[in-house]
């Protein structure tokens, strides 16, 4: 897993968790914004992978 440099708007972590699984990066933000709706640590994680996911290595062309 990592942070997407490609499809990022914060910092590239739902961006990163959609390139992972295969999935659209606004369906995981989409996702992401209606579980943070329920109570728990949801930004709390968010904050953590902001920190501790590497970004994706730069594609050289």
């Amino acid at each position: 897993m990592h942070r997407s440099r490609d499809h990022k708007i914060i910092a590239g972590v739902c961006g990163g968790i959609a390139e992972s699984l295969g999935w659209s990066p606004t369906v995981v933000r989409v996702l992401w914004l209606l579980l943070s709706l329920l109570p728990g640590p949801l930004w709390i994680a968010y904050v953590l992978m902001w920190i501790f996911l590497p970004q994706r290595a730069a594609t050289r062309y």
